[in-house]
C-alpha cells in the first residue's frame, strides 16, 4: 500500500511542497518518528476524537497526549473522548487503520491542531500507511487543512 490516492491527488492538485519518507513499518507515533529519523516533537500524530457525537481529528506532537478536559474546553463541547478504531476505520477507507493523515477536510472532519505543533517550521505525518510519512512545512499544512489551533495537549507525566 502506498500514499492514498485521495491524499496524493489533493496535495498535487493544490501544488503542495512535500516529501514522502519511506520508513520501517511502525505503529506508534514515537516509533514512526524514530523510523523516519525525525524528532518526536515534529511528528504530528492524528487522534480521532468524538466531540458531542461528532468525529474530529486532534493533531499533536508524538510525545504529547490529548488532554480531554482541555480539548473539551477548547471545542466548547459537553463530551469529548478518544474514538474507538472500530467506530472510525470506515471513515478512512484508503488508509491503514491508525495511519490516517491529519487532513480531516478530505473526510468531512474538523481538524484541531495543538498550539505546540503549530510552532514547528516543519511537520511529518502518516501518509495513509505504516511505512510512509510526509514531511512539509507547517505553514503549507495549515494552508491545505485549515485547522483550528488550540491548546489541548499535555506531556502526560
Amino acid at each position: 500500500m502506498s500514499v492514498a490516492a485521495k491524499l496524493k491527488e489533493y496535495l498535487d492538485t493544490n501544488h503542495a511542497d512535500y516529501h514522502i519518507i519511506t520508513h520501517a513499518r511502525s505503529y506508534t507515533a514515537q516509533d514512526t518518528a524514530a523510523a523516519a529519523h525525525v524528532p518526536g516533537r515534529e511528528l504530528a500524530k492524528t487522534v480521532v476524537v468524538k466531540a458531542d457525537g461528532q468525529f474530529a481529528l486532534a493533531v499533536l506532537p508524538a510525545p504529547r497526549k490529548v488532554d480531554l478536559d482541555r480539548l473539551k474546553a477548547a471545542l466548547g463541547a459537553e463530551q469529548v473522548r478518544v474514538a474507538y478504531e472500530t467506530e472510525f476505520s470506515s471513515l478512512f477507507p484508503e488508509c491503514e487503520v491508525g495511519a490516517m493523515p491529519p487532513f480531516g477536510n478530505l473526510y468531512g472532519l474538523e481538524v484541531y491542531v495543538d498550539s505546540s505543533l503549530a510552532e514547528d517550521e516543519e511537520i511529518v505525518f502518516n501518509a495513509s500507511t505504516h511505512v510512509e510519512a510526509i514531511r512539509m512545512k507547517y505553514s503549507e499544512f495549515e494552508r491545505l487543512a485549515s485547522p483550528r489551533v488550540a491548546d489541548f495537549s499535555s506531556t502526560g507525566r
